[in-house]
């Protein structure tokens, strides 16, 4: 992870959470170089999340510009937008909508994996994370609701021990993660942090920097599992 060599890339880099792993991941000065991938035109290369072509044009882009990623982060997720929120009942799923969450939450990470991942080294330390939520836990769902959201995080999970089993015979070294932020400051949890606890709504600096912290701790045995911002496991 210390290594000056190597460089990071962030994708969703324009978003709260995606923005401030960045500039951690800067700040540390443990990359050569941190690319930015996000819709936003200020950053390193637009990439939309959605789309398959433009995750491999952006793998594309960063294998010309030589360089070594050691760690790749997906910081991108959907909870509502506009008039969709998270379903309360079953009379509130929409076919389309549902669609929509998966392929942001799960299909989208998982192709990032399938472009990303033959960048990054077969022998020394490597890493993919991507987002995920405690939510996503099936043992752990005791409320209900939240169904495309809480389900595509669960397949996202799922997405994410399937690459640790396959990676880990190419780079004994590697690891797979998903990692929760936690409530964070964002326009994704914004309608909803009226309920949040007080002294449990973070800001994004501060859960990039305890995320990166767990992430820069585990260990090749460690992956295919999800993690929370403090290290905990959340179990399937």
């Amino acid at each position: 992870m210390t290594s000056r060599r190597h460089d990071a890339v962030v994708i969703g880099a324009g978003g709260a959470i995606g923005s401030a792993l960045a500039n951690s991941l800067e700040e540390s000065g443990d990359y050569n170089h941190v690319f930015r991938l996000s819709r936003h035109s200020s950053d390193d290369h637009f990439i939309d999340i959605s789309d398959e072509q433009s995750i491999a044009d952006c793998a594309q882009f960063v294998a010309d510009k030589n360089a070594s990623p050691s760690l790749i982060l997906c910081a991108t997720g959907i909870l509502h937008q506009q008039d969709k929120q998270p379903e309360k009942s079953l009379r509130e799923l929409d076919g389309e909508w549902l669609s929509h969450v998966y392929q942001v939450n799960a299909i989208g990470p998982a192709m990032v994996a399938k472009h990303f991942m033959p960048l990054l080294p077969r022998k020394d330390r490597a890493i993919f994370a991507a987002l995920g939520a405690r939510v996503g836990s099936i043992s752990d769902n005791h409320l209900g609701g939240w169904y495309g959201y809480r389900a595509s995080k669960a397949a996202l999970h799922m997405f994410i021990r399937n690459i640790a089993i396959e990676w880990v015979r190419k780079n004994p070294a590697a690891l797979a993660i998903a990692i929760h932020p936690g409530t964070v400051d964002s326009s994704l949890s914004e309608p909803f942090q009226r309920s949040v606890p007080d002294n449990t709504l973070f800001t994004p600096a501060y859960s990039a920097e305890k995320m990166l912290r767990v992430i820069k701790q585990l260990n090749p045995a460690q992956s295919g599992k999800a993690f929370a911002w403090d290290g905990q496991e959340i179990t399937p």
